[in-house]
């Protein structure tokens, strides 16, 4: 029988990154973000009361059917220890919890400045084709646009950090372990023991100066080339921010959970 975990967070906050590391282990299976949660969420709408025969269905057939998503999904995959990875899950947490009691959620975080920044750069990176991160050029119109688009509560970042503060302060917080992205790129391996602490499996000797991954396909289909693209060496570089100095500050004050630690989640920090 296959383990459960699950890696979720905010995007650009090494989600991408730490499965990449994940998945050296061949023990591991891990990947960028899968289709598991969005088929659990219809599944889950679908036995509501929008379906009036959902009546007939005990807890117990409700909880086999989200259940058999998971494993006739991976069934195919031959490994120990699956990692399922969405932004959804920090959102899910009671539900991850009574499909797997045993489950653990790494939950990537990063200064959401740096967030924004690190968006920001994909754009500019491709200033020959518009990002399908936006849907108009209303949207993309500006730096300003973009990242007040980006923090809506139904797009990328906005509906992450939104998960990601549910999660924080809920009663199933003690499930997640952040992971700060500055501490995973600047002492890989030190966080690395500590993840496998958390998720109670032995240590596997990971390689971070032969590392990479790659979707290029999906990228290019979301027309964000780079977005999901992982260098060789895990390193941090330090640079200037692209953001305007108002905007910086502006989502350099929403990290919340570098400040309020009044959270029964485990944490990873780069203080650490």
């Amino acid at each position: 029988m296959q383990t459960f975990h699950f890696i979720s967070g905010l995007p650009r906050a090494g989600s991408t990154l730490l499965a990449a590391i994940l998945s050296q282990n061949p023990r591991f299976h891990a990947k960028m973000s899968s289709p598991v949660s969005q088929i659990v969420t219809q599944a889950f709408n679908a036995m509501g009361k929008e379906n009036e025969f959902a009546i007939f269905l005990t807890p117990e057939q409700r909880q086999a059917i989200l259940t058999g998503i998971f494993t006739n999904y991976y069934q195919s995959i031959g490994t120990e220890v699956v990692f399922d990875t969405s932004r959804a899950w920090c959102s899910k947490l009671p539900l991850l919890k009574t499909l797997f009691p045993t489950a653990k959620v790494i939950t990537c975080v990063r200064n959401l400045a740096w967030v924004m920044d690190s968006l920001e750069s994909i754009v500019r990176r491709n200033p020959l084709q518009a990002s399908g991160m936006f849907q108009n050029a209303g949207e993309s119109a500006t730096v300003y646009t973009r990242t007040t688009v980006l923090g809506l509560g139904d797009r990328l970042v906005g509906y992450a950090y939104d998960a990601l503060k549910e999660a924080y302060y809920s009663p199933e917080a003690e499930l997640m372990l952040l992971v700060d992205y500055e501490a995973l790129t600047q002492a890989p391996e030190q966080v690395m023991r500590l993840v496998y602490q958390f998720i109670e499996q032995p240590y596997f000797d990971h390689d971070f100066d032969n590392l990479e991954y790659r979707e290029e396909e999906f990228d290019t289909m979301m027309k964000t080339p780079g977005l999901h693209t992982v260098k060789r060496q895990v390193k941090y570089q330090s640079r200037a921010t692209l953001l305007p100095p108002d905007l910086f500050e502006k989502f350099n004050e929403l990290s919340f959970w570098e400040r309020d630690l009044n959270s029964q989640a485990n944490r990873i920090s780069k203080q650490n």
